[in-house]
């Protein structure tokens, strides 16, 4: 393959998703992905929550793509049969100082149209919630979880459904701008390299999203895209479920970047408790066992009944973040980079939380923006 119409870099289900979006017959599209399979990165390592767009600020492209992404995530699970649950969120203040902070949240979640959230007191979070202690609450009932696998191999199917190719363990090694285009030289898994050319790039590499903006000659640093790692780790719960709430249960934010530990039901009836965050400058899935008494003082001001004796180390995933430590908050870059001298090329960067819930929205975005340019 010489040359083909669009690629697509990286396979988490953002990707996919853009891929499953803009293929259609008649059209040549590339899904190039550096892993064996596709989601092996962040995609698959996440709470598998779809948020109600609670937390982001107003007209943030996160906030209103999570909120588009809610909607168009729950047609697509009663659609196409993909395992999902409206469980709802409680959002728990446990102090006065916490409850306190409820109206202002509440308020920003209105202003990005966040369905039905509302702060309710003791005598009806004990209605929703027996198992919850807290003083207050903020509700959200369109909040739940979705097994991502489903939905990414949903995402795939329609992709190639469509007629699109795609191209795994194929990693991006040099992207030079060529008349119409782009000539993007990869290199597989056995060492051998080839080159094509694209006549639009898209860029969904994720936690290498960075680097990829930086092959095709963006200044990473001046355009705020550099990729900052934060590990999230989770515990599981192995005994006492019955103990435990059905619905996700969130502690007010303790700052703007990250939204605390909470629960995580999963649609085995499971539980885990995470994330908890760390910045990390490399790749690391390591859960230490030491962090037992962290996830247990944060979890049983509103979890009274957890033991250390119930919790096991789990899971852990890393984010693409646009911020590193002691940094506000940024929000995702969608963008075509013609104003930079790169028509064609669409850059995805700093698609973190959350990037689940919009995958949907985001790929009906970038179809729009592809459709622009051919």
């Amino acid at each position: 393959m010489d040359r083909v119409d669009i690629t697509v870099i990286g396979a988490g289900v953002v990707g996919l998703s853009v891929a499953a979006h803009v293929a259609r017959p008649g059209r040549s599209v590339l899904l190039v992905e550096r892993h064996p399979s596709f989601g092996q990165e962040t995609s698959s390592r996440n709470s598998e929550v779809i948020h109600a767009s609670i937390y982001y600020p107003h007209d943030s492209l996160k906030g209103r793509l999570c909120l588009e992404g809610n909607e168009l995530m729950y047609g697509l699970c009663r659609r196409f049969g993909i395992s999902h649950k409206n469980t709802g969120k409680l959002i728990v203040a446990v102090t006065p100082e916490e409850e306190a902070r409820l109206p202002a949240l509440l308020k920003t979640a209105r202003g990005n149209g966040a369905q039905g959230v509302q702060v309710i007191g003791p005598s009806d979070l004990r209605k929703l919630e027996p198992r919850v202690e807290a003083l207050a609450a903020i509700h959200c009932p369109a909040s739940g979880i979705v097994d991502s696998h489903a939905l990414m191999r949903h995402f795939r199917a329609a992709a190639v459904d469509a007629g699109a190719s795609e191209a795994f363990g194929v990693e991006v090694g040099s992207i030079d701008m060529v008349e119409g285009g782009y000539r993007v030289r990869v290199r597989e898994q056995g060492g051998e390299t080839f080159a094509f050319e694209s006549r639009v790039l898209i860029n969904c590499a994720g936690l290498g999203a960075g680097e990829v903006a930086a092959m095709a000659g963006i200044d990473v640093d001046e355009a705020h895209y550099r990729i900052f790692y934060r590990k999230g780790m989770y515990f599981r719960v192995m005994r006492g479920l019955d103990r435990l709430p059905s619905m996700l249960v969130y502690p007010v934010p303790p700052t703007d970047a990250t939204v605390g530990i909470h629960t995580c039901p999963d649609l085995a009836g499971g539980m885990r408790l995470g994330p908890h965050d760390v910045w990390v400058d490399h790749v690391d899935y390591t859960v230490p066992e030491e962090l037992r008494e962290l996830f247990l003082r944060a979890c049983v001001p509103f979890l009274p009944t957890l033991s250390a004796q119930d919790l096991v180390p789990d899971m852990a995933g890393i984010q693409a973040k646009r911020f590193g430590p002691g940094e506000s908050s940024r929000d995702f870059v969608i963008r075509e980079e013609s104003d930079r001298g790169l028509p064609g090329l669409i850059n995805l960067v700093g698609i973190e939380s959350p990037g689940l819930t919009s995958s949907p929205a985001i790929g009906k975005l970038v179809a729009g923006m592809v459709q622009q340019l051919m």
